[in-house]
């Protein structure tokens, strides 16, 4: 009677650090769930995805999430130019004279500055004309420096104003209400349109749709968050090639942004845009350039740390 009272009580014990173990278990799972999109305070994350979404620390996708809406956060539109972003001539008139500038030289010279502070993040945007000016629709802090597409193509931009009223738009020409016309940066093609995905490969061209296939782009979300991209097999990364890691075709836009939008409770994709030809894509990080190519850049998208 003993020996089966112990054999009893042996398992039971046993029992319960199975359960306590599995309450770990689940709890570290849970962990792991944990979305961006789900966090009230969340403001900036980096990391690297596949072509699914899915988070690979040798994927080929180097992606930014922000919320716009941090009070964490500030934005700067910063473009090529051979004086002081801003300055003006004896006549009160907006100088312009742009120069060729390559991705490191716009994201670190003193008009990438804001309150005398380095971006923690950047990336290019639009691209030049070969007398080196930009082609789309540019704005830094309510100041324009467009070029001759500024109402034919799309571009990305945070609107002015108070953090919590803060919002990403992506569209054709300047926005009717003047808050949105804050920092704004040219970009290419638009392959999302009110939700709606669009393979954009025959409006690109044979060379921009299946030869320059490195690309940076952005998205936004129905919940207001904006994801960055740029997808580049010369990264300056830890970077292992498979059939769901290289470089993207326009018909794989979709995917890997529904897919990282689905991984970090970001909520649907609602506008999506290629910032460049495909020959220029950038991105930096927290003191690090992931990507760099040898094109001048017309324009960079700027985040700052408060």
């Amino acid at each position: 009677m003993k020996t089966r009272l112990l054999f009893s009580i042996f398992v039971v014990a046993i029992a319960f650090l199975s359960s306590c173990k599995n309450l770990q278990g689940n709890s570290t799972v849970e962990a792991e769930k944990t979305c961006f999109g789900d966090d009230a305070k969340f403001s900036l994350e980096f990391l690297k995805t596949n072509n699914q979404g899915d988070k690979d620390s040798k994927g080929i996708n180097h992606v930014i999430i922000f919320n716009p809406k941090s009070e964490e956060l500030d934005f700067k539109v910063n473009v090529g130019l051979a004086h002081n972003l801003y300055a003006k001539d004896d006549k009160g008139k907006l100088l312009k004279e742009y120069i060729p500038t390559q991705f490191h030289e716009i994201i670190a010279n003193e008009n990438a500055k804001l309150n005398g502070k380095t971006p923690i993040a950047a990336i290019n945007a639009d691209y030049i004309e070969t007398d080196n000016k930009p082609q789309g629709l540019n704005i830094s802090r309510g100041i324009e420096y467009s070029g001759i597409f500024k109402n034919k193509r799309s571009s990305f931009g945070i609107s002015g104003g108070e953090p919590k009223n803060r919002t990403a738009t992506i569209q054709a020409g300047r926005r009717k209400n003047d808050i949105l016309n804050y920092n704004l940066v040219g970009g290419n093609g638009r392959f999302y349109r009110q939700g709606q995905f669009k393979d954009i490969c025959q409006d690109l061209g044979e060379f921009a749709c299946k030869e320059a296939t490195n690309r940076s782009l952005v998205a936004t979300t129905n919940k207001g968050y904006v994801i960055l991209l740029v997808n580049d097999s010369k990264a300056n990364s830890d970077i292992s090639l498979s059939e769901v890691n290289q470089e993207l075709l326009p018909d794989n836009f979709d995917d890997v942004l529904e897919g990282i939008a689905k991984n970090n409770c970001l909520g649907k994709i609602k506008e999506g845009m290629l910032f460049d030809g495909g020959m220029s894509p950038g991105l930096y990080y927290n003191n690090k350039i992931y990507v760099e190519n040898a094109g001048p850049i017309g324009s960079v998208f700027l985040i700052y740390k408060k």
